[in-house]
């Protein structure tokens, strides 16, 4: 029994750390660097060879991949010089433990790289974790399990790869959140994402909540192979690499080392540099104009059509900002701002007597759009609009430049939407993004002052008309009735006339009744071709939810009679799945209820007090003339 099957496709973490001969943390590190790690077998008692104890599972062929590993030997020398170094430090032989520490055994993760990812195309999928790690640690101070080599080195890295993307223009999304700022590039035909955190005063976190120690393994990887993909990625563009810059910029000095905020404004000044090339500058303009000639040759099908209007967008959008000149307030956070007006083509500054790398000075009449994050100026340029930082973030999300008033000084900026969503989803879209897809659907949810004031006057005049009508319809009612009772305008009853007086004219009579049956019959059908070309009041259909409600449970319920008994988890799983939606969009509604009548509210309010403010300036007016 357990000789075959599940039993043998699955082996524990203790059992592997004893036939690899390693400690734990070094079988840790191990997998994290040869991207092995635990799996979930589908029948956990045969898995374990009968055991009902939840352990943690490998799989076999994963850990017979591991004995093979060069690096197990470099681990196991680890030990071995831990051994010796320990026995020279307390013998004090330190001309022994000098020669040792001289020949300390390095890790090399070059081959690991080239194994995992055995396409250029494949490192460049698994690009977006690398760059999120590595731009959280290229912020981090000198920590004792972080050294600040290894933050340096990060530092650098990144830099390296927002230089290529300004260089190769294919910044294509932003998005601002409470974890940082959204990035999405387009390299090589594949979308690469990844977050720069806000900056922040470093706050010491325990080692219960955060193990930089694992985290530290990821860096140590990652590093690796972001190198190889910066150089990849620089000689596609003909850059020469490593990037050159000023010798000011990126040194490790004493000041640099204990000053935080030199070590940051470093960072952004090296974005802000151009690269030295191998070959002579190429405009990206004429590659794309080639193309566009050769999809011209190929027809007017739909898909061509839609080819040639995404490349006459992306020369567009890669070309956005070109000619503007941006100045950034001391108070607005920059690094952000400077990859993105870089990279669409325009050129940024910034005050010099603050920070460095600045490229001109704010009081450059060629400046065109200065960036505040502050209610109001003291001097201020008529050559040059000052906008708010979210202007350039949804200009690119647009894809167009957007008008500036709604962006001023002290203006209510409008949502920041997310152009990370996808816009056909089933779930709760905001009226501003349905306005952006469709334009017709534009809603004025923020309505005049005097609108919202003459509300309660429409309604009494509403409430009037209605009784107009009523009393008006009451009135012609009771004359119908009257002249069915008395019989004519006259006022006279036909129940009194004198009995001889109808004998006399009951021959009479006989031959009216026909010629009015005749009229009568006419003059119904003209009515009703009349009632029918009348235009009547619309009557309110009222839906009964409670019928509803219960047509849906009934058809729910015979849905689920006709799910296979097999399938009935997977159908409920489905279900608890769309309730939860529905109950995300209900609560997203609710809460957009609740915002909109508050800002009605406040709007009445802050209009009610401008009146009686006004009417007390009046009055006093009005007392100081006589």
């Amino acid at each position: 029994q357990y000789e075959s099957g599940e039993a043998t496709q699955y082996i524990s973490r203790r059992a592997a750390i004893r036939k690899l001969q390693l400690s734990l943390n070094d079988f840790r590190r191990l997998c994290i660097l040869k991207g092995v790690y635990p799996r979930e077998p589908k029948h956990r008692r045969r898995a374990q060879k009968g055991s009902s104890e939840i352990k943690v599972l490998y799989h076999t062929k994963d850990i017979r991949f591991l004995l093979h590993e060069s690096i197990v030997w470099t681990l196991r020398d680890y030990k071995i010089f831990a051994k010796k170094s320990n026995r020279d430090r307390a013998i004090q032989d330190f001309r022994n433990l000098n020669r040792r520490l001289a020949l300390f055994p390095e890790i090399k993760l070059d081959h690991i790289v080239k194994e995992r990812y055995p396409t250029f195309i494949d490192a460049l999928k698994d690009l977006d974790d690398c760059l999120t790690l590595l731009f959280l640690f290229s912020t981090f101070p000198s920590l004792h399990l972080i050294p600040r080599e290894q933050s340096n080195l990060c530092r650098r890295l990144t830099v390296e790869f927002l230089h290529y993307v300004i260089a190769s223009k294919s910044l294509r999304k932003v998005f601002i959140s409470i974890k940082g700022y959204y990035f999405q590039a387009e390299i090589k035909g594949q979308k690469v994402t990844w977050i720069v955190p806000h900056y922040y005063p470093f706050k010491p976190q325990s080692r219960q909540e955060v193990d930089f120690k694992v985290m530290s393994i990821f860096v140590e990887f990652y590093t690796i192979m972001l190198g190889f993909t910066n150089f990849r990625l620089f000689h596609s563009l003909n850059l020469a690499y490593p990037p050159q810059f000023p010798s000011s910029l990126l040194q490790d000095n004493e000041d640099t080392i204990k000053d935080e905020a030199s070590f940051v404004s470093d960072r952004i000044a090296a974005l802000n540099f151009e690269l030295l090339r191998t070959d002579k500058v190429q405009e990206d303009e004429e590659e794309l104009d080639i193309d566009m000639e050769l999809l011209e040759q190929d027809g007017d099908s739909k898909r061509i059509l839609k080819m040639k209007q995404e490349a006459q967008e992306m020369t567009r959008l890669r070309s956005l900002f070109k000619g503007l000149k941006f100045f950034i307030n001391r108070e607005v956070p920059r690094e952000p701002l400077v990859i993105l007006i870089r990279s669409f083509g325009g050129k940024v500054s910034w005050d010099s007597s603050i920070f460095p790398g600045s490229a001109f000075e704010e009081s450059d009449e060629t400046i065109t759009h200065q960036i505040v994050d502050r209610p109001s100026l003291a001097t201020q340029y008529i050559s040059r609009d000052y906008i708010q930082p979210q202007w350039l973030f949804d200009c690119v999300n647009r894809r167009q430049l957007l008008p500036t008033n709604k962006y001023f000084l002290g203006e209510k900026l409008p949502p920041h939407l997310s152009p990370f969503v996808d816009s056909k989803r089933d779930s709760y879209i905001p009226p501003e993004e349905k306005a952006l897809l469709d334009p017709s659907l534009i809603e004025t949810h923020e309505q005049s002052d005097d609108e919202s004031e003459d509300e309660p006057e429409k309604e009494e005049e509403t409430v009037d008309q209605e009784l107009l009508d009523a009393q008006l319809q009451l009135a012609y009612q009771q004359e119908t009735a009257e002249y069915k009772k008395y019989g004519g305008p006259d006022g006279v009853n036909e129940d009194e006339l004198e009995p001889e007086e109808e004998d006399e004219d009951e021959d009479d009579d006989d031959e009216d009744e026909d010629e009015e049956e005749e009229l009568d019959a006419h003059t119904r059908r003209l009515k009703e071709e009349k009632e029918k070309m009348t235009v009547q009041s619309g009557k309110v259909h009222k839906v009964n939810k409670r019928q509803v409600h219960k047509a849906e449970v009934d058809e729910h319920r015979l849905q689920a009679r006709m799910v296979k008994p097999r399938h009935r988890n997977l159908f409920r799983k489905l279900i608890r799945e769309k309730q939860t939606k529905e109950k995300e969009e209900w609560l997203l509604r609710k809460k957009r209820r609740t915002i909109e009548a508050g800002e009605k509210e406040d709007r009445k309010v802050a209009k009610r007090e401008a009146r009686k403010l006004a009417a007390e300036a009046a009055a006093k007016a009005c007392k100081m003339i006589k």
